[in-house]
């Protein structure tokens, strides 16, 4: 540019450019600028790109190695004893927040076992349990699974009950030749929940929201949180406990061997220490896992039977790198949303042999 030449930049406009004007004959020139975008949203585009690409490259992997965990346990041509895992809550349906299977897998076990009762290497089972308990349904599954191992095989089971062992838990250990617990174990809590039913109504009425639900019946749709429970709905479900629960007292009774009156007074519902347990002879004996698995060996003469955990272990790759990452919690809707979810999965429960204050 000559030093004589008059020149000046306008102001950007709407589209962010700002024009040139000089004196030389070439007249007016645009010129594009940039605008800086700040670190912060920055950061975020290339946090999100990270997390894209990690959820495409998990999904990828996912493909091919989501399977592992569903393969069957290798047994040994040679005797042992099958520690067989129960930990967690006793249901069909224990995944991790990316949907993957977690913790205890319900029909996998039952197929396990499946396959201890036609192996005639397997010389015994312990259950290893550390869970509140459980569905009504899975839990009496797993107890009559239990049942045909003993008919079948006539080879003893034993119960390694480790921090707790309440309820549904309890159920499926009755049957066991023996049951060691834990010092520090939790266990009994041998009753039915059917959860709590939230009514709302009130609440709704004192701000001026009316619910209309449409039914075939007024039955049809007790348990909503929008409309109280009469006194046969009230009577209805309290009749589904009960008959769970004679269920339940009545296994005790049959598997220990005590009188159907005395384990009446002793299933209220509480939980009981491993000493208190023992005391009210629900057990056994108290000991760990090496203990159990001692007087197994010592009772039967198995010293020379190896060890096989038959414990599910399926991790895929997307969860192994984001399951600490709760979805639950990424969610929009503030308090409300999340006092509206749990009204919904309280009024959702099913009956179960679940002990609610070692469940969470």
């Amino acid at each position: 540019m000559q030093d004589n030449e008059k020149s000046y930049f306008s102001q950007p406009d709407s589209g962010g450019v700002r024009y040139y004007q000089s004196d030389n004959p070439d007249g007016v020139q645009a010129v594009k600028t940039k605008r800086k975008a700040s670190p912060l949203i920055n950061s975020l585009i290339v946090f999100a790109c990270i997390i894209i690409g990690i959820i495409i490259l998990g999904a990828a992997c996912n493909s091919m190695i989501s399977g592992s965990g569903d393969q069957e346990i290798r047994l040994p041509s040679s005797d042992y004893i099958a520690t067989v895992y129960v930990e967690g809550a006793i249901s069909r349906n224990n995944t991790d927040s990316w949907g993957s299977p977690l913790g205890y897998q319900h029909y996998w076990v039952l197929n396990e076992i499946d396959r201890l009762i036609d192996d005639y290497n397997n010389m015994g089972m312990i259950l290893y349990v550390d869970s509140p308990g459980g569905g009504v349904y899975e839990s009496d599954e797993l107890y009559y699974k239990i049942k045909e191992y003993q008919a079948a095989t006539g080879r003893p089971v034993y119960v390694s009950m480790a921090s707790m062992a309440a309820s549904g838990a309890y159920y499926i250990s009755a049957p066991a030749d023996k049951i060691f617990a834990n010092r520090n174990c939790w266990t009994g809590s041998i009753g039915v929940t059917i959860g709590t039913i939230v009514d709302v109504s009130g609440f709704l009425n004192n701000h001026g929201i009316r619910t209309t639900t449409i039914a075939s019946d007024i039955n049809k749709s007790m348990g909503s949180y929008f409309d109280p429970l009469t006194q046969e709905q009230t009577d209805i479900l309290q009749a589904l406990v009960d008959e769970a629960y004679y269920q339940f007292i009545n296994i005790i009774s049959e598997e220990r061997g005590m009188n159907i009156e005395r384990v009446r007074v002793i299933a209220d519902g509480r939980i009981y220490t491993a000493n208190q347990a023992l005391e009210l002879e629900l057990i056994d004996a108290i000991g760990n896992y090496g203990d159990a698995l001692h007087d197994m060996r010592m009772e039967y003469n198995l010293f020379g039977s190896e060890i096989v955990d038959i414990r599910y272990t399926h991790k895929s790759f997307l969860s192994s790198l984001l399951g600490d990452i709760n979805l639950g919690n990424i969610r929009s809707g503030g308090d409300a949303a999340a006092v509206l979810g749990l009204l919904e999965k309280q009024n959702m429960a099913p009956v179960s042999y679940l002990c609610e204050i070692l469940a969470h």
